[in-house]
């Protein structure tokens, strides 16, 4: 097996996200699900927008904002994810490769405009995530080269991606050819709504194409239909050959095989923004790994990644990952 030149190859939607701040009857005149993702069309898109407060739009996608935050820490990132050849589509482009990202997917000349997610914060941080997928349902298996994810130590996938049918296959190509080339390769579950529409399909991935999973609490209860935490995490020793789960203030476990460990959150003053918190906690996790750390180590640092993007507004970080990782005595 040749040697890897990339750490950790993102494959999913690529978003731009507007964030903006409000109150909980907003959620409720409108009868949008506090703290889930719903998919909405472009014109729902444009008649939230227009009823929304200021916004801030930031490159997200939750693949993309792992990459990100792997990209600070200082590891060598790829990302593949559609967009359309418009202006968000080059904000999004232009984010990217601004952090050290390779970037080389082909944007769309036409169809849907470039995805966007109107993400409504409540003043108790939790974020609410109204999405048009806009032109990243495009994504294809011509748009995975299987040369780019076999040299890639680790390929990671956005369970998100799973919705659209032409993506499906550029995911399946992409873990396979990773499988090929004997490299691992990872899933994020995404969210609890997520796994409900693909449960048997996430089932078939856990146990058979992937070897790392990422899920909360939520999505891995409801991957196997099951009442309490320690009955997921049971079921989920069985199916997947390293899995990290995370519980929010609880902290994370991660089980590979019968060696289980639990590593405590990292405390924050003030919870702000918990956009992009799994993300995150995935970009600190995969950079313990690809450079060689214990699993405890890859939770420590995934915690203290999670608790940098939840301190803000925003799901991508502002402070230099590896600058706090040395100041954690992690690095």
């Amino acid at each position: 097996m040749s040697e890897a030149t990339t750490d950790v190859l993102g494959i999913g939607n690529a978003i731009v996200d507007v964030l903006s701040r409000t109150e909980d009857a907003f959620l409720a005149e409108r009868n949008i699900q506090k703290g889930a993702m719903q998919l909405i069309d472009e014109n729902q898109a444009a008649e939230l927008y227009s009823e929304m407060g200021p916004g801030v739009e930031i490159s997200g996608g939750s693949a993309a904002n792992t990459i990100a935050g792997l990209a600070s820490f200082g590891a060598s990132g790829a990302f593949i994810g559609k967009v359309r050849d418009d202006q968000l589509g080059d904000v999004f482009a232009h984010d990217i490769r601004s952090i050290g990202v390779d970037f080389t997917t082909k944007a769309a000349a036409e169809g849907a405009s470039t995805a966007r997610c109107l993400v409504l914060v409540t003043p108790d941080g939790e974020r609410t995530l109204n999405t048009f997928l806009g032109a990243s349902t495009g994504l294809g298996p011509d748009d995975v080269s299987e040369d780019q994810v076999a040299s890639a130590k680790i390929t990671y996938l956005e369970g998100y991606l799973w919705d659209p049918p032409e993506a499906k296959e550029a995911f399946l190509k992409a873990a396979r050819a990773a499988r090929s080339a004997g490299r691992d390769v990872a899933l994020t579950l995404s969210d609890p709504f997520c796994v409900e529409r693909h449960r048997d399909e996430f089932l078939e991935l856990v146990r058979n194409e992937v070897n790392i999973v990422f899920a909360n609490e939520a999505e891995i209860k409801s991957l196997y239909q099951v009442e309490t935490f320690d009955e997921a995490l049971q079921a989920a020793k069985q199916d997947c050959g390293l899995v990290a789960l995370t519980r929010s203030a609880a902290g994370c476990v991660i089980a590979d095989g019968d060696d289980v460990h639990v590593v405590e959150a990292v405390k924050v003053d003030r919870v702000v923004d918990t956009t992009g918190a799994g993300d995150l906690f995935a970009a600190g996790f995969l950079f313990g790994l690809t450079s060689g750390r214990s699993l405890v180590d890859c939770g420590r640092l995934g915690s203290l990644a999670a608790s940098e993007v939840i301190s803000h507004v925003g799901a991508r970080p502002e402070t230099n990952l590896a600058e706090l990782a040395r100041q954690h005595g992690l690095l």
